[in-house]
């Protein structure tokens, strides 16, 4: 049995010395064969108990002697590859051009919603963001719309299956209410963000979209202070020299107005999209309730504001000439390359 162990031994030693890994492959298999968990060398080890004592040492020396040589060989070889693939790396051209960039874009949306939160930034109007999932007391009672409300109706708003009536937010006014619960007067913001209702998906209508909602509430804020801002807004957004304010009805602004650019009639562009009266819809807007201040614990005889919300996708569609809206929500990269600064430039 002793003769049999020695033999196996040095075959096994045979074969180390015998290994020439040329790659990495190959190199990892010869330090599984022969380093590895489950190496070769293990069993030889095992034959240990049938070697006679005296000769016990010998066999042990071998053992250890074909170990060393294999790991020997092991890490001088991947010291070898490590080496040739530096040599490689170092015979790149470093004159040679770059291989062109694959630029990303700016989604049209984004663009849109800076450039509109920009001007309002401009006249002292913070950003402020919250959750997309509202509870319904936020997202309606607090704004003053009564429980028998159509927009509460299954067919405009998406209801989170949860025992707290949790919704997605139908606009960005609940950010109102937070800031207003948070924050006491004077208090002026703007609230982007995506918003949701449940809507049938067109060309000019889809179940996501973006807004931007501003608020105002300090001491004698006036319709007049809310007519100024907007022209501000109007002019620096459209060039439009000229608005007027239609009056409407929300629930949560008394008196409330839509509010219309006057792009004129040169163009064929401006013919069609004003349907051919110059006027151009852009938003909704009013004096806030006095029982929404009352709702956030803002006593109504002392504070007045205003509020108001634009829709981005309309202004974007406006903007860059799109006639499909479902075009901003399929990742389309044709479309969205026409948005790229640098391959526009």
């Amino acid at each position: 049995m002793q003769i049999e162990a020695f033999e196996k031994a040095n075959l096994l030693a045979q074969e180390v010395a015998a290994a020439a890994p040329q790659n990495k492959e190959e190199l990892e298999q010869f330090r599984l064969k022969f380093l590895g968990t489950k190496n070769q060398l293990k069993p030889l080890f095992g034959e240990m108990r049938n070697v006679p004592n005296e000769r016990k040492k010998e066999y042990g020396q071998l053992l250890n002697e074909i170990k060393q040589a294999a790991e020997a060989k092991f890490y001088a070889k991947k010291e070898a590859l490590e080496r040739a693939e530096l040599k490689n790396y170092e015979r790149i051209d470093l004159t040679a051009p770059a291989q062109p960039e694959n630029w990303g874009s700016r989604h049209p949306v984004a663009l849109v919603m800076e450039e509109m939160l920009q001007i309002f930034e401009r006249i002292g109007f913070s950003v402020a963001e919250e959750r997309e999932i509202e509870d319904d007391w936020t997202n309606f009672t607090a704004l003053g719309t009564p429980e028998d409300h159509p927009a509460r109706d299954m067919q405009d708003t998406f209801y989170v299956k949860d025992p707290e009536k949790m919704v997605l937010r139908t606009h960005t006014s609940p950010v109102q209410i937070r800031s207003m619960l948070k924050q006491k007067p004077p208090l002026r913001i703007v609230a982007p963000g995506r918003v949701y209702r449940n809507e049938t998906v067109s060309a000019r209508s889809h179940c996501q979209f973006h807004q931007i909602e501003g608020l105002y509430v300090a001491k004698d804020v006036s319709f007049a202070d809310l007519r100024q801002t907007l022209y501000y807004f109007a002019k620096e957004m459209f060039g439009a020299t000229n608005i007027r304010l239609r009056p409407s009805y929300f629930p949560f602004t008394e008196p409330s107005a839509e509010m219309d650019v006057y792009l004129g009639l040169e163009t064929e562009r401006d013919r069609r999209l004003t349907k051919g009266t110059g006027w151009l819809e852009v938003l909704g807007c009013g004096m806030v309730d006095p029982k929404v201040l009352e709702n956030c614990g803002i006593d109504p005889e002392e504070y007045t504001g205003f509020a108001f919300g634009i829709g981005i996708e309309r202004i974007a569609l406006f903007k860059y000439e799109v006639d499909d809206i479902r075009l901003f929500f399929e990742n389309d990269q044709r479309f969205l390359k026409q948005f790229n600064p640098v391959l526009n430039a």
